[in-house]
């Protein structure tokens, strides 16, 4: 049988009819976009070549990809069909990268193991790489592939994500399609040199660079970096350099910042004219077998459009689904007191330790959280030590890195538990956070979703000054997608936090620095079986007159500041909320019920702060029941200094609380 490069004529002439299947779908897609039956497209004319070489050697639905908006033709390669990419294009609802809910070209598919993708450039990297940690855990063959244009190695994720895969040797290729052009902005003002050179430093790293526009240089590329991945051999950078025939996106123009000669040049570079040079050159194949490819393409994918255009629209009550999981929280269980006191930080370290052993897929990593060192405040002491370095790790000193590889290892079916070691250094984190972790579920109608824990230490009265005082929770509040615990006490700490490790859903789990060796949050501690449930608020003290609403270290505060008013007993009642998301709102209603009054005392900032959210909504919802204005105290809308005089002024203090108490009861 005559074969070229290694290939069979039926397998080019597959690789051949995919390739003129991407171009045609980008074709009637920008036809039907003119005709106003979409609203955005964004093509893949141009890097078919590059893009089939890779899917050739990757195993749909067993292998993962994490392509990006451009990789039309490597999800037509690795068994995507010209339906699905229709459906999503025109934002029907069985549109499986999304059900409608992204931009087209954001692809997604359960089933062939392509996980969900947003717009946010280069956040894929390094989830993909923490979906290769887990492949390598368990000594599977499976690989990874991670694609991107040249302008996304400009984000700092992407050197993370190298850094990460080459010190692991992660079974990973990542691919870089270099059309030269990121948007408007050429290559040249983009990168130092070449990305080839730029990538060399890093050890266990294979490297290429290749013409994007040959598919069988690049697939020889492919096969070799596939093989080695394999093996364990580790990563592999292929740059492969395509031309963009089409603008970057229906919203663009690129002969506003290109020439004409250059266009044209592109257009002597079709990798589908190459191969088909090269397969005639050789007679490998004939022009019939050309132009009877390019007839049933074009009419299937007129037949296809038509179909897709018929399919129904997501119902428009749906729109609020799958911001969470429908898996009810399980609900609290008995209290079994095993110790009679325990700190806060023990209790936090015994809850991990007894999931470590309730789910062997359970990981824990951040910085320093290894033995010796066992965390900067001792929270993770001795877990690497009872369940090995493979499961307990130190990271590197990379936020971003330590979230993004989080989501990759949850969506394989891992638990992570990672942590942030000051709230105040989870900022670099933010893009992973806000358009990765808390949109996965949703963007994917449910395919996919990243249940996993972010612990963070956060808050002052400890001289930390600007940058180990901060408190996050406001930030935080109002992002749909994610739950947020706070506890004040070490059961609650203990009860929580094993429910974070069980629910399926992304937590951010909240540590007051201060309250780690208090002895007035330590309690008794409760047995393994102890699992407090989310959106339940703990009735700290009992009064009809004043409802003071509270969490994390202003709990104590609070109570110090009603003893020293001297108030009667059960003037005030004290509800320390212990979960910011879900809120407690019916244990809101029922002391407001009974008081008609309430002071919101928090520690971040008194302006946006969460305490002006909750003010809100007590006055949306219960208006009727105050008998005064709703007061908030709260800390200054000023950074936190290190002196302890001028911390005093910025953080609310016990005389505040006590001041804002009595004026409230005398209203």
């Amino acid at each position: 049988m005559a074969r070229l490069h290694g290939f069979t004529k039926q397998q080019v002439l597959d690789v051949y009819h995919t390739m003129v299947l991407a171009r045609k779908l980008d074709d009637k897609m920008m036809t039907m976009l003119k005709q106003g039956k979409a609203f955005f497209h964004m093509g893949c004319s141009g890097h078919e070549a590059a893009q089939l070489a890779a899917a050739n050697v990757m195993k749909g639905g067993e292998d993962w990809s994490y392509p990006y908006y451009r990789d039309g033709a490597y999800c037509l390669g690795l068994g995507m069909t010209a339906k699905e990419q229709l459906l999503s294009f025109l934002a029907r609802d069985a549109d499986p990268n999304s059900g409608g809910r992204q931009m087209p070209m954001h692809y997604g598919h359960k089933a062939l193991r392509v996980v969900s993708q947003s717009s946010a450039t280069g956040t894929q990297f390094l989830q993909a790489v923490g979906c290769a940690l887990t492949r390598k855990m368990e000594e599977s063959r499976e690989i990874i592939y991670v694609s991107a244009g040249e302008g996304t190695t400009s984000q700092g994720d992407f050197h993370e994500a190298l850094n990460w895969a080459s010190r692991a040797k992660a079974p990973i290729i990542f691919h870089i399609e270099d059309n030269e052009y990121a948007i408007s902005t050429h290559r040249s003002d983009q990168t130092a040199g070449s990305i080839y050179s730029m990538v060399n430093g890093y050890k266990n790293l294979s490297r290429y660079d290749v013409d994007g526009t040959n598919f069988f240089e690049t697939n020889l590329a492919f096969k070799q970096a596939a093989e080695r991945a394999r093996r364990g051999k580790g990563p592999t950078v292929i740059i492969s350099n395509v031309v963009r025939l089409v603008p970057h996106s229906s919203s663009d123009d690129q002969r506003k910042y290109r020439t004409p000669e250059a266009l044209e040049q592109d257009q002597k570079q079709d990798p589908i004219h190459i191969l088909e040079n090269e397969c005639l050159e050789e007679k490998f194949f004939t022009e019939n077998d050309i132009e009877k490819i390019h007839n049933e393409v074009k009419t299937h994918v007129g037949q296809d459009a038509e179909w897709a255009e018929r399919q129904d629209h997501p119902a428009a009550e749906n729109a609020l689904t799958h911001i969470y999981s429908a898996n009810g929280h399980t609900a609290e269980t008995d209290f079994v007191p095993i110790a009679e006191k325990i700190v806060l930080v023990d209790a936090i370290n015994h809850a991990l330790h007894e999931e470590m052993e309730y789910n062997d897929k359970m990981v824990i990593y951040g910085q320093d959280v290894a033995d010796p060192k066992g965390g900067v405040f001792t929270a993770t002491r001795g877990l690497s030590t009872d369940f090995g370095t493979e499961r307990v790790f130190n990271s590197p000193l990379a936020e971003s890195s330590i979230i993004g590889t989080a989501v990759g290892m949850a969506v394989t079916g891992y638990k992570p538990v990672v942590e942030i070691q000051f709230g105040d250094y989870i900022w670099p984190a933010m893009m992973q956070l806000r358009n990765e972790v808390v949109t996965m579920r949703y963007r994917s109608k449910n395919a996919w979703n990243c249940p996993f824990v972010i612990r963070v230490p956060v808050g002052g009265y400890i001289h930390g000054a600007l940058c180990h005082s901060q408190s996050i929770d406001g930030y935080f509040i109002h992002m749909p997608g994610i739950y947020i615990a706070y506890p004040s006490t070490a059961r609650d700490a203990k009860g929580l936090l094993k429910m974070a490790c069980r629910m399926d859903d992304p937590i951010l789990f909240l540590e007051h620095k201060g309250l780690y060796r208090q002895g007035f949050s330590a309690t008794e501690e409760p047995d393994e079986n102890y699992l407090l449930p989310f959106g339940k608020a703990r009735v700290v003290m009992e009064g009809d007159e004043l409802t003071v609403i509270t969490w994390g270290a202003m709990v104590q505060k609070s109570l110090d500041a009603i003893r020293e008013c001297n108030l009667p007993s059960g003037s005030v009642d004290v509800l320390d909320l212990r979960t910011l998301n879900p809120l407690d709102i019916d244990s809101i209603e029922i002391s407001l019920s009974k008081t008609g009054k309430v002071i919101l005392v928090y520690e971040d900032n008194l302006t946006n702060g969460p305490g002006a959210e909750i003010s809100a909504l007590i006055v949306d919802k219960f208006f009727e029941l105050l008998d005064g204005p709703v007061r908030r105290v709260a800390s200054k809308d000023c950074p936190v200094p290190y002196n302890w005089h001028l911390e005093e002024q910025v953080l609310p203090q016990t005389a505040d609380i006590s001041e804002a108490i009595m004026e409230l009861l005398e209203y």
